[in-house]
């Protein structure tokens, strides 16, 4: 494994950044607290150094075509691929869970007078030596203007969960900003980690729709990388900023390359057309192969992605617990994980990754048993009509199940639904999109009936779900935040509430494992297993370094270079 300090120069790792005990009694949220799973780093090799300046590109595949640029807006993980690169945020955590400074100088804590006692009040430093990609300096007013256009009820935010809490902003100097918030919030510091980049108050100020202007095709940043040129429908390239404040960029551009279909994507990484497989990565039927080619480095990490089935818990038939289950204990999990995964991935129960601090131990674990999802369904009045599809008070037990277009292993895994559901009596039709719709309002204002996708629930590292469960997140009936099951429950929204008060680990893993027991209980997604990624670089790319606690696997390729 890489030397951490020699990748962000000596301490730099370490400086100021509370490890999670000392992070919880200071009231600032949770770092990660937990590693990768899996020995994808003992397959890395010992970097050389690095680049004196930035020298060659990098080519890296990308099975969804990125569309939003606005790193504020509502976006999916392929977004996200382009959104580190461009733009910074005040920190960010790296692969074992320390909070890591980028635009501030340190991390906040008691200790340093960055956070009160209480967690209430923030002073936040920032670095002095910033500059955006045209050149204007970055200062304290562009942290205020951010986070009061996530605010601002006119902008499109993607989530305002954690910012709606910060009042009375104040700009102290140009390298220095305060604020209060209005509750004591943990989960605050992994949400400006992880999802909160800053963006440009001299740029933006001056648009009359926040929701659209030039800035939106062609942002400005303060990351490693500048936007150089956008080809719909095949690439886009972003070239070395070498006025970056950072360690790196160390390659002179990155071409983000689209192949929808994942079978051609690994084809063009095995002939060398493509340097780095992508978020998709490699699909599992190649992966033994994939390890045994020339000139390449396969890294297989799990990821904080639980692929499970999403219903939509206001469509007809899902509306009724019983037949939640019933469709539950009719999955075959483990054929579908032996058959189309190669036995890779492992079950789940929860939407928190196996290897966190929170997970809780002993949920209910899945049984395959169709004989018990039958009984289940007669006794709740689910009778079964001459065509062997069940119905009750009028409404057939049908339904539709939705995923990306092209993605064969899905598209697998739904034939083998199909099977599974009618030997109890549902019926479920395909209707796949392509990525561009089926994740655009179709997913986020709930117009799907059933829909396979994977989701990193976390919050960075921690586990507020607030933005997935809490009942005032739901898109769909105008609230703010990712909840398109549409979960309406009293006592989750008391447990995210009360959880997102601690700064007490024990006392938060305790309110995040009940929980999990009332999600695991009322079903509100169906969870098959936690994902894992295999992904392959061409040999002699340095720096790639996986990390479970970020979505996407690209967020450093400012420390990617040539040997």
């Amino acid at each position: 494994m890489a030397d951490d300090t020699g990748r962000f120069g000596v301490g730099a790792v370490h400086l100021g950044v509370p490890n999670r005990r000392q992070f919880f009694q200071l009231g600032a949220g949770a770092a990660a607290g937990w590693s990768l799973a899996g020995s994808a780093f003992a397959q890395t090799e010992r970097p050389t150094s690095p680049p004196d300046k930035p020298r060659g590109q990098v080519i890296a595949a990308l099975s969804q075509e990125p569309t939003v640029f606005h790193p504020l807006m509502p976006g999916i993980e392929v977004d996200q691929g382009i959104w580190w690169q461009v733009f910074s945020p005040l920190w960010y955590i790296d692969p074992d869970g320390n909070f890591v400074p980028d635009l501030a100088r340190e991390v906040p804590t008691l200790e340093n007078g960055g956070l009160s006692a209480d967690g209430l009040t923030w002073k936040i430093k920032l670095r002095s030596d910033v500059k955006w990609h045209d050149g204007t300096p970055f200062t304290a007013e562009d942290v205020k203007f951010s986070i009061e256009l996530i605010n601002n009820p006119g902008f499109r935010a993607r989530s305002r969960v954690g910012h709606s809490l910060v009042k009375d902003i104040t700009v102290v100097a140009p390298d220095e900003i305060h604020w209060r918030m209005e509750a004591p919030y943990s989960p605050y510091m992994s949400i400006l980690a992880s999802f909160t980049f800053i963006v440009p108050k001299h740029i933006l100020e001056k648009v009359s729709d926040p929701n659209a202007s030039p800035f939106h095709n062609a942002p400005v940043g303060t990351g490693p990388f500048r936007w150089g040129e956008r080809v719909p429908g095949d690439h886009i390239q972003l070239n070395a900023h070498t006025g970056y404040h950072g360690k790196g960029p160390y390659v002179e551009r990155v071409v983000f390359k689209y192949i929808p279909d994942l079978t051609v994507l690994y084809t063009q990484f095995r002939t060398g057309q493509v340097d780095y497989t992508g978020l998709a990565g490699i699909l599992p039927n190649f992966v033994q192969e994939a390890k045994t080619l020339k000139g390449r480095k396969i890294f297989v990490s799990s990821t904080s992605s639980v692929e499970h089935i999403a219903p939509n818990l206001d469509f007809g038939p899902f509306t009724d617990r019983a037949v939640r289950e019933a469709l539950y204990l009719g999955i075959n999990k483990q054929a579908i994980i032996d058959a189309l995964y190669y036995g890779l991935p492992t079950q789940t129960e929860s939407f928190v990754p196996q290897q966190a601090w929170s997970f809780q131990q002993g949920l209910p674990q899945h049984k395959y048993d169709p004989a018990k999802a039958n009984a289940l369904l007669d006794a709740a009045g689910w009778v079964r009509g001459s065509s062997g599809i069940r119905e009750k008070g009028g409404v057939k037990l049908e339904f539709t199940n939705s995923t990306t277009a092209g993605s064969a292993v899905r598209e697998q895994c739904q034939q083998l639904l199909i099977q599974d559901w009618r030997a109890i009596g549902a019926a479920m039709r395909v209707n796949n999109m392509p990525a561009a719709v089926i994740w655009g309002d179709f997913w986020q204002q709930s117009k799907f009936n059933s829909v396979i996708v994977g989701v990193n629930f976390m919050l960075g590292s921690d586990p507020d779900v607030t933005p997935r469960f809490g009942s005032g997140a739901i898109p769909a009936k105008g609230g703010r935040g990712y909840n398109t099951y549409q979960y309406q429950s009293a006592e989750a929204d008391r447990l995210l509430s009360q959880g997102a008060k601690q700064f007490d680990l024990a006392q938060r893993k305790a309110t995040y494992g009940e929980l999990q027991k009332l999600i695991r209980n009322d079903l509100a997604i169906l969870p098959l297993f936690q994902s894992f990624i295999a992904e392959g670089i061409k040999e002699g790319l340095q720096g790639f370094r996986p990390n479970i606690n970020m979505s996407i696997n690209s967020w450093n390729m400012r420390e990617w270079y040539w040997a």
